[in-house]
């Protein structure tokens, strides 16, 4: 475990930039191998502007970067933070905490906070715009939405006292589990089932992007189901009725329009409902 720590303590920008790339393009293929649904799409097309935010957000995680290097340089010097509070326990323990508790704070609750407040809902609308969600839509948030879940992660470096070691590894898990949970792909049922008693499964997460409530305000978790099932935010729907987008912005051209998108936070609130959309 120690090799593992020091290699992300010190993971070189190549390495991570593979590893994103790495990702996409394996699930990219893997959709075209055993894909959930057979969306009527030109894939690259559609892929643009999913494109287009993952770079913004590589750009903003890039320029802000040094802050997550202070705060915990800060955290682990002070020894402060919950992982560095608790009684002293194997490495292998200390490292699965850490993770655990940033995919809380940087994914699970600034998720669950960004539907639950009106204006950060219609900043996080952009992720659930999309019709024809894959591997890219991964990484389809507006740069207004990726300076708010910065800015959770950076809360959660600075109270969970990561050191950058667990931060790294965090963030590298937490890019292939969004990558793995948006992918279109088709696992067999019982796999599905089992995965996401640990992990988000593909099949779970797709339910939160239907475009209904209460499925959309449902399974916010990142790598880790435990978040969903300990607080009562887990929920299942059979694929054969998921049907992606939100009922209240149900323009799919308009969504596949990246001056539209970016406006999307802009507009006047728009509370998704329980009623069927008609397309």
């Amino acid at each position: 475990m120690e090799i593992v720590l020091n290699y992300f303590e010190n993971i070189p920008p190549a390495h991570r930039s593979l590893i994103l790339v790495g990702g996409l393009t394996f699930f990219w293929i893997l959709e075209g191998l055993v894909p959930l649904y057979k969306f009527n799409y030109k894939k690259w097309k559609h892929a643009w502007p999913n494109l287009f935010f993952t770079i913004t957000t590589i750009l903003i995680n890039f320029f802000l970067a040094f802050l997550l290097l202070k705060t915990s340089d800060w955290a682990v010097a002070n020894d402060f933070g919950i992982i560095n509070w608790l009684p002293e326990m194997p490495l292998w323990l200390y490292v699965l905490l850490g993770v655990m508790l940033l995919d809380f704070i940087g994914a699970y609750l600034v998720h669950f906070v960004e539907h639950n407040v009106k204006p950060l809902w219609m900043v996080h609308l952009v992720h659930h715009t999309d019709h024809n969600v894959d591997t890219t839509t991964a990484n389809r948030h507006h740069p207004l939405e990726s300076m708010i879940r910065y800015a959770f992660t950076l809360f959660g470096v600075y109270l969970v006292g990561a050191p950058m070691g667990v931060i790294m590894l965090y963030q590298s898990l937490s890019l292939v589990a969004t990558q793995f949970g948006h992918a279109n792909i088709s696992l067999p049922k019982k796999v599905d089932e089992i995965l996401s008693w640990v992990i988000v499964s593909p099949d779970m997460h797709k339910v939160h992007h239907h475009h209904m409530l209460p499925y959309t305000d449902s399974n916010y978790g990142n790598i880790f189901s435990i978040w969903d099932r300990l607080l009562g935010t887990f929920m299942k729907l059979e694929t054969e009725k998921i049907v992606y987008g939100v009922d209240t912005f149900f323009d799919e051209e308009e969504n596949a329009k990246l001056s539209v998108l970016l406006k999307q936070p802009f507009h006047k609130y728009r509370k998704p409902t329980n009623k069927p959309t008609q397309k």
